[in-house]
């Protein structure tokens, strides 16, 4: 994705590969995320103001940055805000800075009750929905650096581990199925490049729906489709 994958990786011969970027989100939203910020700053009161002169991408930087602010601060996390950050990381369309979102839920309400919303989300939300989710889900591997942070309310922070493989499983046959259901150019493009193309990573049930995956990936007239396809398959 932009900002993480347009980087020289090993093509498994030692060569340098140098991924495309992805492309912009066709039609994106901007009111949406805009609403999603307004509610950021209310439900955790983070102390920014959009003032006449700050544009959107100077105002979505200016929350981002005070939300990694009142996550080094520790500050309690109140229940409202577990959706409320998840949907801002959904319609993030920039796949480098909805990370801020994705790590401030992680650290204070866990990794179990993420992966599960954004599944949610691919399953039963709207097209631009489910390709956020699959831009937000790149992220949901990071580590916790705020382990002290916690979510106030009877839904917040649990402290049992999560099954991770399970939740990955479910995310990966998910989001296989979509790939193939669904012809949303955006969304087809934001699963890919998380998407397993080994037919050993599904069951033997889901074996034929990896091999049309590839083939769709591989036949498409979109040009990162079939780059990326050939680097995965390959790899």
């Amino acid at each position: 994705m932009d900002g993480h994958e347009a980087h020289g990786t090993d093509g498994g011969d030692g060569v340098p590969v140098l991924l495309m970027a992805l492309p912009a989100p066709e039609g994106a939203d901007d009111d949406t995320f805009d609403r999603c910020l307004v509610d950021l700053v209310r439900v955790l009161g983070l102390g920014v103001a959009r003032g006449s002169g700050v544009d959107d991408r100077r105002w979505g930087h200016l929350v981002r940055a005070a939300l990694r602010e009142a996550c080094k601060q520790e500050a309690p996390f109140p229940e409202e805000s577990f959706e409320v950050l998840l949907r801002a990381a959904v319609h993030d369309t920039d796949p480098s800075f909805n990370r801020w979102f994705v790590e401030a839920a992680l650290n204070a309400f866990g990794r179990g009750r993420v992966r599960s919303r954004l599944t949610r989300y691919l399953r039963t939300g709207t097209d631009v929905e489910r390709a956020g989710a699959a831009r937000a889900w790149y992220w949901t591997a990071l580590p916790l650096k705020h382990p002290h942070l916690r979510a106030t309310g009877p839904g917040g922070y649990r402290t049992e581990p999560d099954d991770g493989a399970a939740a990955v499983r479910e995310w990966n046959e998910a989001a296989l199925r979509e790939f193939v259901d669904n012809e949303r150019l955006d969304v087809r493009r934001c699963i890919l490049p998380g998407l397993p193309l080994r037919p050993s990573a599904y069951p033997a049930q889901l074996h034929r729906l990896v091999e049309e995956a590839v083939a769709i990936a591989r036949s498409h007239p979109d040009p990162y489709l079939r780059h990326r396809v050939e680097h995965q398959v390959r790899g």
